[in-house]
């Protein structure tokens, strides 16, 4: 039994379960990007450049790659104490995943409540705020200049029919040139 537990303890130490991110995913409709960065490093840059854009991030953990703001007025960008309902009222949270080797996938919500429901979990009643909500323009110039400063995923060009590695693939045929005859 001993040497059981001594075989196990050690096992069960290192791998720690828990961790700070919430149980649930971000909403379908939150903005994804690619960088060339890795988690911890994105969480860290995100949470810095969401501070510079008034965007008051209550809790940060890098280790776990995830960024929430409290619920905040996004007039003024200062947390609030009223009930947080409509689009006046929202809050951000962000996703750090690994990618591809070298590369992270940064996804930010910007959510608001339309209604308060007691019967319904909170997260339920969260929905992502339009495209053309402010905080979300702050998102999205946040996530491009991210993109910029880091670099995006490598670009790959369709396969070349026919071509061999080395060979330059044939010109496509022009479309103002007259046909031959037959």
């Amino acid at each position: 039994m001993r040497a059981t537990l001594a075989v196990a303890l050690p096992g069960l130490l290192a791998c720690q379960p828990a961790t700070t991110r919430p149980t649930f995913a971000p909403l379908p409709e939150a903005e994804t990007v690619e960088i060339r960065i890795s988690p911890l490093d994105a969480t860290k840059r995100l949470a810095e450049v969401m501070q510079t854009e008034s965007i008051p991030a209550e809790r940060v953990e890098l280790r776990d790659g995830f960024i929430e703001s409290r619920w905040f007025d996004h007039s003024s960008g200062k947390p609030t104490a009223h009930r947080p309902m409509g689009t006046r009222i929202v809050r951000v949270r962000a996703w750090a995943d690994p990618g591809r080797p070298g590369y992270s996938l940064l996804t930010v919500e910007t959510v608001y409540r339309p209604l308060a429901d007691p019967s319904l979990p909170p997260r339920e009643l969260e929905r992502e705020v339009p495209k053309d909500h402010p905080v979300a323009a702050k998102v999205h110039a946040a996530l491009e200049d991210m993109l910029k400063g880091y670099g995006g995923p490598p670009v790959t060009a369709p396969a070349q029919q026919g071509a061999r590695p080395g060979e330059e693939p044939a010109p496509e045929p022009d479309d103002e040139t007259p046909a031959e005859p037959d």
